[in-house]
């Protein structure tokens, strides 16, 4: 069973910083591209990030214009777990987070699509405080 476990969410001040954290479990890690998502209440379900990397080749990173500069995605294939440090973080960074896997490849055009990933974790609650 294909499990995704969203973690680290919480309160911060607007310019900190927090360490999302992505568990997987249920396939195998190194075929798939692990993404990062929020979704705001009443609105569309935003792709902010992505991965794809094994054998520490990173095959692919994208990120959003919102967070680009701010954010930094990266994954330990041998626990399973991919991260999204956030640093200066703002108000409007404040929403849900999910991580999501899928084994087919993405691209430029494609990568921020949620229709793109099989697999969905919970959400992780971010909020930043002005």
């Amino acid at each position: 069973e294909v499990q995704l476990q969203a973690s680290g969410g919480g309160l911060v001040q607007a310019r900190g910083s927090l360490r999302l954290s992505c568990a997987a479990s249920g396939f195998t890690f190194d075929d798939y591209t692990i993404g990062w998502f929020r979704q705001a209440p009443g609105k569309e379900r935003e792709g902010i990030s992505c991965i794809k990397s094994s054998g520490g080749i990173i095959y692919y990173a994208y990120y959003s214009e919102s967070v680009k500069g701010r954010f930094t995605i990266s994954r330990d294939n041998a626990k399973n777990t991919v991260y999204l440090q956030m640093n200066s973080l703002k108000p409007v960074d404040t929403t849900a987070y999910y991580c999501a896997a899928d084994r087919g490849p993405k691209y430029d055009s494609t990568w921020y699509r949620p229709l793109m990933y099989n697999y969905w974790g919970q959400g992780t609650l971010v909020t930043v405080s002005s």
